[in-house]
């Protein structure tokens, strides 16, 4: 072996032939957000299937009386929410420091949920539906179709990259000066570059023009930025999904991470007024919850759970929303 073919052997360098994607605008950001999660946050979860044939039904009731688009997905935000209500120190960010191991927990005043978006080309976009401690049931509903509007509007290389230059200056701000000048320096030079130099010194704009707050404009960086909790369901990206979500770290400096699969029937074995054993068809819903070892045990995730049996139990509550 010659030392150039040792050398491409030890660096795990690509073979003549294989076929090389670099990482794009809206991966750095996602692969910065997951790799920091997974360093700065020890996560505790588990895994819940509760019975929702009662609130499903309320839920197909509901959906044909209302004026607006109801997806189970929205109604699940709604109730996420409520939970959290009940549950505050799981709606808040943790600002830990390494070496000095101390850190803070900052409970948000507001609820601002991050919900990924799928696109038809298979690209994901995580995009923050805000305020919505006080929002209705519909008032979700339409911000969350209003948002989706947005998205067909919005340049998304533009706003992701000023997104990754905010998280590069609070790398600065915190003295992480070497991270900050590697990732200034990726950003412009190499075969993964996504900029250019003579883009730099240009004036940049953080509100994109045509944005309305209550019509169809664009989405800014705010958007984009971390909400103060994060929302998942594997459900809406295929209708025969079989397999249920068992972990997905939250996304730092968040505490939680709240995801649902698809509602799928199974069969329960019940006794029946005679107190015999009989069989029926019942509503299940895969439910993930994973949270923040740091800010305490699973004491703070009870009061959430507490509160979804409460709902599970009485689903005519969603009409009160």
């Amino acid at each position: 072996m010659s030392f150039r073919e040792y050398l491409r052997v030890a660096t795990l360098a690509p073979d003549e032939g294989d076929e090389i994607e670099y990482l794009s605008i809206r991966s750095r950001v996602a692969c910065n957000a997951l790799v920091n999660s997974q360093r700065d946050i020890p996560g505790t979860g588990c895994n819940y299937e509760p019975d929702v044939t009662a609130l499903w039904q309320e839920y197909e009731r509901l959906k044909k009386e209302v004026s607006y688009p109801l997806p189970f997905n929205t109604l699940m935000m709604k109730v996420l929410v409520e939970c959290l209500k009940q549950a505050p120190r799981l709606n808040a960010h943790f600002d830990y420091n390494h070496t000095s191991s101390s850190g803070r927990l900052i409970i948000k005043k507001h609820i601002d949920v991050s919900m990924p978006v799928c696109f038809e080309n298979g690209e994901t976009f995580t995009v923050k539906i805000r305020e919505l401690e006080d929002k209705s049931l519909e008032e979700i509903a339409r911000q969350i179709e209003l948002t989706k509007a947005r998205l067909e509007n919005t340049n998304f290389k533009k706003v992701l990259f000023n997104v990754a230059g905010q998280r590069m200056f609070g790398y600065a701000v915190k003295g992480r000066l070497i991270t900050t000048l590697a990732q200034f320096i990726a950003a412009y030079t190499g075969k993964g570059k996504i900029a250019k130099f003579s883009k730099l010194f240009r004036k940049k704009s953080y509100r994109h023009e045509g944005y309305k707050k209550d019509g169809p404009g664009s989405l800014r960086v705010e958007d984009f930025t971390e909400g103060t909790v994060c929302f998942t369901n594997w459900g809406t990206l295929y209708e025969g999904l079989k397999a249920d979500i068992t972990y997905i770290p939250p996304l730092y400096p968040q505490v939680f991470m709240f995801g649902t699969g698809r509602v799928k029937e199974v069969k329960d074995v019940f006794r029946n007024e005679k107190g015999e054993l009989d069989l029926r068809m019942k509503k299940v819903l895969p439910v993930m919850m994973v949270f923040d070892h740091k800010i305490g045990g699973a004491a703070d995730l009870m009061p959430f759970i507490k509160k979804l049996d409460e709902i599970l139990e009485h689903p005519e509550i969603i009409r009160e929303w």
